[in-house]
């Protein structure tokens, strides 16, 4: 939030007694009468304040900034011109100039704590995060009641992975001021991220509660109740929030997520349509409403798709992976092992795409190097599952049946439902002569529904 240092009504009241410009005027009218005032005696700085402040209040920024200007050249102590001036400045994307005039003002009255936090304001939108960190910290000595400077800190250090001081500063604003939603909202936020999910949606649930028409929120539970797999109850959600912002391009999006995890792959892509036809430049919309048409068993128009996200975001590396996945599994295996190289140049941890580019040279029978990439996805991530399940096949196709076994195990370990991974094993077994262990693992698959095995089970283990 902004703050200006008078209303527009209470400022009139300083301009000359019995004035017609009183509250409740409209703006226009407003606005004609201070031109008048001003026309008469054009050495009014209240007046053109004031009229900036009107101006401002109709977002004709520039505008406001002019008569702003005028009325600080008239007197150049006007502290409360410079503070609003660096209002218009910042609404108009000029942080630099804004964070100029704000220093201008605290040159004038060092005390003034408005002009710190909104010069904080200019710097955290600037990125420089620390830089207002510094200045919501003097705002709030100035004064310990300001709920919006916790808030903005909460914020900035949200913004800079530090959850937990976020939360804290949002404890605070709230403890000043328990109807601030945004701080309810924004806590959650700094929650879900430190996985307390639950935690999360109680204060989401409080921000709705105080201001039912609070979009984000409603936004936002939605994608808690998405991890906690509570799909119908996300859409409720972003139903809700598109209900309030019909062109909320993010709720289109995440509602697309959900229906996608139920399967409702034409709901999704319907879903995903609409982000796209609100915001064009949606490269996460291109991109999983490719994920979507790969599902579906579109690869054409799947791989158009991550084609067009990369052309939005061409360091997109999730893109560049999954495109890479859909050229492998129709056979363009150097083409894939093209993607998953560029994926990994632009996130060199990116354990998946080396799990991948492992597949795919596996596939052109390059066994050691497969087990290469294999190793760099478990050294990336150590309960990667599907890595220790890939290399045991690499291993068992270089006919070192112990290491492909201990690789399955691993694989099993990690992940006790791994049907694929019992099923495979058994296979190992059953080539070194342990026909009861194998016969004992295509049990465990079958039952973990994967139908071949069962077949096994049944002519091979009677």
């Amino acid at each position: 939030m902004s703050r200006r240092t008078n209303a527009l009504a209470a400022a009139l009241s300083l301009l000359v007694l019995g004035s017609p410009l009183i509250a409740g005027c409209g703006v226009q009218t407003t606005i004609a009468e201070l031109t008048k005032l001003i026309e008469t005696n054009p050495q009014v700085a209240a007046a053109y304040y004031n009229r900036g402040i009107a101006k401002y209040d109709l977002k004709d920024y520039q505008g406001a900034i002019v008569d702003w200007a005028k009325a600080i050249d008239i007197n150049p102590q006007y502290v409360a011109a410079y503070n609003n001036r660096g209002l218009a400045k910042r609404k108009s994307g000029d942080y630099q100039g804004a964070i100029a005039d704000y220093n201008k003002a605290i040159e004038i009255n060092p005390q003034y704590a408005d002009a710190y936090y909104n010069r904080g304001n200019a710097k955290r939108k600037s990125g420089d995060c620390q830089g207002a960190i510094a200045d919501y910290n003097k705002s709030i000595e100035i004064n310990p009641q300001y709920a919006d400077a916790y808030y903005n800190r909460g914020n900035a250090k949200r913004k800079s992975g530090d959850y937990q001081g976020a939360i804290a500063d949002y404890n605070k604003s709230i403890e000043v001021n328990p109807q601030y939603a945004d701080a309810y909202n924004n806590r959650g936020r700094a929650k879900y991220k430190l996985k307390d999910t639950q935690g999360a949606i109680d204060d989401f649930n409080k921000a709705i509660e105080i201001n039912p028409q609070l979009a984000i929120a409603y936004s936002n539970r939605g994608n808690a109740k998405d991890e906690l797999k509570d799909y119908q109850g996300a859409i409720s959600d972003f139903n809700k929030a598109i209900e309030i912002i019909p062109q909320d391009a993010a709720a289109y999006y995440n509602r697309g997520n959900a229906k996608d995890e139920l399967k409702d792959y034409q709901g999704a892509i319907s879903d995903f349509n609409k982000a796209i036809e609100i915001n064009p430049q949606y490269a996460a919309a291109y991109y999983n409403r490719g994920i979507v048409k790969r599902e579906s068993g579109d690869t054409q128009e799947a791989i158009a798709d991550f084609n067009k996200a990369i052309e939005i975001n061409p360091q997109l590396a999730i893109a560049y992976s999954n495109r890479g996945i859909v050229k492998r599994e129709s056979g363009d295996t150097q083409e894939a092992i093209a993607d998953f190289n560029r994926a990994i140049e632009i996130n060199p941890e990116y354990a998946a795409a080396y799990n991948n580019r492992g597949i795919a040279k596996k596939n052109l029978g390059n066994y050691q190097e497969a087990i290469a990439d294999y190793n760099k996805a478990i050294e990336i991530n150590p309960q990667y599952a599907a890595a220790y399940y890939n290399r045991g096949i690499a291993k068992y196709k270089l006919k070192d049946t112990q290491g492909a076994i201990a690789e399955l195990n691993k694989a099993i370990e990690i992940n006790p439902q791994y049907a694929a991974a019992y099923k495979t094993r058994g296979i190992v077994k059953e080539l070194v002569g342990d026909l009861k262990g194998a016969c004992a693992d295509w049990k465990e698959a079958s039952s973990l529904g994967q139908k071949d095995a069962a077949g096994w089970v049944e002519e091979e283990c009677q």
